[in-house]
């Protein structure tokens, strides 16, 4: 067998699993309407939870952002590539989430993932460093625990129980807990103040990953620490600006000293071309949005769909995981029935991602429905009335 017939055979063993992933054409902006390969669509499966993708003041942020500061940054941060775009967007973001840590200082980063990479090495280098991850983590907190070359123990999901005899078990000098806030296959919320409790007693870090809570939860949208009141030297947090934010990239917020160390050891942002600076000034636009009236106007909008989504998902057989974020699942169990309760939403203009394993167990594959402040109330009706018919045909 030939190196490319090896591959081949690869493919087709995971094909058969029905497992296979296809890609999409989007020729349109990001927003609840759009084109796909040519034909309209309403999409519930993007995490533009505000819809400040297309926002007409982030867009016109980012055009004035390209012609300071050209197209890109050419080198790492801490060759030349960092600009006054990335200080002022690192300024802004410290202050945003100040009232939840002292002496904060924020760290942008090209995605949320080499964000959580570059967090989990630097402090899991540590002499006799210890982490203890959530089962449910987002896979770029797995590899980092992977990476960081701490030992790791895996606590089941939201058990404080398990976590509190593990950290009481574990003699190391460096403990590490680490979690989502909002899980982003099932929708439900970490119990931080019980997390954060528990690391206070223990000395430990609390890295927590509000990829899909930054912009959403909080009065202010500033994150499932605010949305629990919670502040502590202890919180080393990790917010992502490509969701809610609706730009790209993401920041860790921290004590000086973390973040300090972060630009000092972490390899995923030492050996980096910094992002676009256009990128950073079109955050700038975006964060003003998501902490003023109108991202507070956009929150209770999102939260009256999710209401909404809620009430109106009559489900007997499938099952609807109530969220109270704007992820909404509907676990319907194998890998083909999913395939096939996406294609008939896709056929009716409705595109839902149909989430199969790795990324959830086995036998859960399920509908993961994601709903944007800007969608009506008439498209989620459409949707689940949809969605309901389509359970009572295909069981």
């Amino acid at each position: 067998m030939n190196l490319i017939d090896a591959i081949d055979k690869q493919l087709g063993e995971h094909a058969a699993r029905g497992l296979t992933r296809v890609r999409r054409t989007v020729e349109t902006p990001c927003a609840p309407r759009m084109t796909v390969d040519g034909r309209d669509i309403v999409a519930f499966c993007s995490n533009d939870y505000l819809g400040l993708a297309s926002h007409p003041l982030v867009v016109e942020a980012l055009r004035e952002g390209a012609s300071l500061y050209g197209a890109g940054s050419g080198a790492s941060h801490l060759i030349s590539g960092h600009s006054r775009a990335h200080e002022l967007v690192e300024e802004c973001l410290a202050g945003f989430v100040s009232p939840h840590m002292e002496s904060a200082r924020a760290l942008y980063f090209c995605t949320g993932y080499m964000a959580n990479l570059a967090v989990l090495t630097a402090l899991g280098a540590a002499a006799d460093a210890h982490i203890f991850s959530e089962s449910l983590n987002h896979a770029s907190l797995i590899d980092g625990a992977r990476l960081a070359r701490a030992q790791v123990s895996v606590y089941p999901h939201a058990d404080l129980e398990a976590l509190a005899a593990q950290l009481q078990a574990s003699s190391a000098a460096t403990k590490i807990v680490v979690t989502d806030s909002v899980f982003s296959m099932d929708g439900d919320i970490a119990p931080l103040p019980q997390l954060l409790a528990l690391c206070e007693q223990h000395g430990a870090w609390l890295v927590v990953d509000d990829a899909h809570g930054f912009g959403v939860l909080g009065e202010n949208g500033r994150g499932a620490l605010e949305h629990f009141g919670l502040r502590s030297q202890n919180i080393v947090y990790v917010g992502t600006l490509g969701k809610a934010a609706g730009v790209g990239g993401a920041f860790v917020a921290a004590h000086g000293s973390v973040i300090e160390l972060l630009v000092q050891r972490a390899r995923p942002y030492i050996y980096t071309t910094a992002p676009a600076p256009a990128l950073a000034h079109a955050l700038l636009a975006s964060v003003e949005i998501i902490g003023g009236s109108e991202g507070r106007e956009r929150r209770a909008q999102l939260q009256a769909l999710i209401r909404q989504a809620r009430n109106s998902l009559t489900l007997r057989t499938w099952q609807h995981i109530e969220s109270p974020t704007a992820i909404q699942p509907v676990v319907i169990g194998s890998n083909a029935a999913v395939m096939q309760a996406g294609a008939a939403l896709y056929e009716q203009g409705m595109w839902v991602a149909s989430i199969r394993p790795p990324t959830v167990p086995a036998d859960t594959a399920r509908l993961r429905i994601t709903l944007s402040a800007a969608h009506t109330a008439g498209e989620v009706a459409q949707l689940c009335d949809a969605v309901n018919q389509l359970e009572r045909s295909m069981t």
